[in-house]
């Protein structure tokens, strides 16, 4: 892979000098008024944790950003995160490839974030995502990230009112995240001003380059800038992604972080059932399973309504989500299950994108997919940042040959669900508490633990 020379002393990216004019004794003690999440101590796979050791600091990024960072819970970054926030930052093109779940969001917000001048009022970055939930999740983010530099993100997506955002864009504006169809009905209407806007981000690019969006990129990037940076990422890249690459981006420097497909973090299990057996066998899993959160998967929109009135029936909490419904309703259900107020949500492949909910930790695919690619983001809505989870498939005769081939696709196995799932392979707690006894029985105290061996969970 090609290397590129970063210069890490240039003046714009230099951390600045304390601002209560304390001298020394602030610059090495302002981590310390930082208001920090608890710290996550879930055990986390080498899909997060197999980095060079880099620090956020190294990246010479400026003080209010590394405050936003921090306070974040974002401790260390994560492979994708050490690979490409120092080439991001010369302004070069990158054309990313990591897994669901490793920290793809955080690997371009922070140095569109430190490149961003809040001074200037005008629209310097365009994220685009392909779903109206992963453009509010992302927006959350860069709020967060540039809370401290005075930093204005904006949301624009289908289904909210076109006025609202209007008003918005007679305030300043310096990032905005949205989904293609909105951003360029903005932009066809002369309500975006671009000149300024040197930065493009393509997240979940294969979705973004699919039919489903047939030439709205093209169309997005005519109204850029010649001299813009494009950073593009993906977990899967097609034939149309390559094209793009060749059409858009210059010597771009490539990333790719997928040496296996699936997480290491989800066990993978099928259970062979009759359709007519399927919520009888979901009831089993519920009552057997320590569940935390838990995101299942049908193949229609109809379906997932009907499945989460057969679960509601059965007794369980559970929302239901899918593409079809008011947008008002959606961002209701999409936050509240966020904030756990509920245990179950039934959804169709509008929640297979980017969506990050660290709490879930069991996927089941009420359906099986058809497709190797759904497979691979459905289940990567567990085990998020290295975190343990399970993927559950309910598999029928018609499936069989689709579970054969999307195993020799991911080169991944699925195995026979046993009478008994072991707890310590997607129960955080019982997993922590099974090291602790270990721990003990070794003879290992707490002050012989190594410190800070916790990386803080990206947003992806």
């Amino acid at each position: 892979m090609a290397t590129v020379p970063v210069d890490i002393n240039s003046s714009n990216r230099s951390s600045p000098a304390p601002q209560d004019g304390k001298g020394e004794a602030n610059d090495q003690g302002w981590k310390a008024k930082l208001k920090l999440p608890p710290k996550d101590m879930r055990i986390r796979t080498t899909d997060v944790t197999n980095t060079k050791g880099n620090e956020f600091e190294d990246f010479c990024l400026k003080r209010e950003l590394l405050m936003g960072i921090f306070e974040k819970g974002w401790e260390k970054p994560s492979p994708i995160q050490e690979a490409s926030i120092p080439i991001a930052l010369t302004g070069r093109d990158i054309l990313a490839r990591a897994k669901n779940g490793t920290g793809k969001t955080g690997a371009y917000t922070i140095p569109i974030t430190e490149r961003c001048d809040p001074c200037k009022d005008a629209v310097q970055a365009m994220i685009i995502v392909p779903t109206r939930e992963l453009a509010l999740q992302t927006s959350q983010i860069c709020r967060e990230l540039g809370k401290h530099l005075g930093l204005k993100a904006m949301v624009t997506t289908g289904g909210t009112n076109l006025k609202d955002d209007i008003m918005r864009l007679y305030e300043p504006v310096h990032i905005i995240i949205a989904t293609p169809g909105r951003i360029l009905d903005l932009l066809n209407k002369s309500l975006v001003k671009t000149s300024k806007c040197g930065i493009l981000v393509l997240d979940e690019a294969d979705k973004l380059l699919s039919q489903d969006f047939k030439g709205m990129l093209d169309n997005i990037i005519d109204h850029l800038p010649t001299d813009r940076q494009i950073l593009l990422y993906s977990a899967t890249f097609p034939l149309s992604v390559e094209q793009f690459m060749k059409k858009h981006l210059q010597n771009p420097y490539e990333i790719n972080l997928m040496d296996e497909l699936t997480l290491k973090g989800v066990t993978q299990y099928y259970a062979f059932v009759q359709e007519k057996q399927k919520v009888h066998c979901l009831n089993t899993l519920f009552s057997k399973l320590q569940i935390n959160q838990s995101i299942i998967f049908c193949n229609s929109t109809q379906r997932v309504e009907l499945l989460a009135k057969k679960i509601t029936e059965l007794g369980y909490s559970c929302f239901y989500i899918h593409a079809k419904m008011n947008q008002q309703h959606r961002n209701r259900v999409f936050h509240d299950f966020r904030q756990g107020l509920c245990r179950n949500l039934v959804c169709s492949d509008l929640f297979t994108r980017g969506i990050d909910i660290q709490a879930v930790n069991v996927v089941i695919n009420f359906d099986f997919p058809k497709h190797a690619e759904t497979y691979l983001h459905r289940i990567g809505r567990s085990g998020r940042y290295g975190h343990l989870g399970i993927a559950i498939n309910l598999i029928t005769y018609d499936d069989r040959f689709a579970l054969h081939k999307i195993e020799q696709e991911l080169g991944t196995e699925i195995k026979p669900i046993p009478k008994n799932i072991d707890k310590a392979l997607y129960v955080a707690e019982f997993h922590m508490q099974c090291e602790s006894a270990e721990e003990e029985e070794e003879g290992i105290s707490d002050s012989a633990r190594p410190v800070g061996s916790s990386i803080g969970a990206s947003k992806n």
